[in-house]
C-alpha cells in the first residue's frame, strides 16, 4: 500500500508541531504496509529550509520518504478537478498545488496522509485518507 504525504503532515513532523507524535506513529505503521511518497509540490513546499536539494532528499529518505514525480494522468486529474472547482465558484482559498497533491495520491498512491480541511473529501470523494486522529 503506497501512502502519499500532504505538506501539512510533513511540516508538522519536521517542525515537531503539536500532534507530530501521532503522525510519526501512523506513518511508522504505514511504512510497514508499503512505501511513503511525496510529490514535487510537497517537496517544494517542505524543502525551503534546507541548504540544498540533496540535503532535503537525504533528510526525507532518512524518514523513509521517496520522491515520486507526477504522471500525466495525475496532472490531468488535478487540472480537470480544479477547473470544476473554479466553475462551481470555489474560492481562491485552494490553488492548483492542493489539487496536484490530491490527484497525485489518487492516481499514484493508495491513500493520502493529510490533515483534511474538507475540500479533499468534497473534490476527491474516492481518495482514501490516512488521518492523524486514527480515522481513515
Amino acid at each position: 500500500m503506497i501512502t502519499a504525504l500532504d505538506s501539512s503532515v510533513l511540516i508538522q513532523l519536521l517542525r515537531r508541531q503539536p500532534g507530530w507524535e501521532i503522525w510519526r506513529d501512523r506513518l511508522t505503521l504505514a511504512a510497514t504496509e508499503g512505501p511513503l511518497v511525496i510529490c514535487p509540490v510537497v517537496f517544494a513546499e517542505c524543502s525551503g529550509g534546507y541548504p540544498s536539494s540533496a540535503a532535503a532528499v537525504q533528510d526525507f529518505e532518512g524518514i523513509q520518504l521517496r520522491f515520486d514525480d507526477f504522471s500525466p494522468d495525475s496532472a490531468y486529474l488535478a487540472g480537470q478537478t480544479f477547473h470544476r472547482y473554479r466553475q462551481a465558484g470555489g474560492p481562491r482559498e485552494h490553488l492548483i498545488p492542493d489539487f496536484l497533491i490530491a490527484a497525485h495520491a489518487r492516481i499514484q498512491a493508495d491513500r493520502l496522509a493529510a490533515i483534511d480541511r474538507g475540500y479533499l473529501r468534497q473534490w476527491f470523494p474516492d481518495l482514501k485518507l490516512l488521518a492523524g486522529d486514527g480515522g481513515r
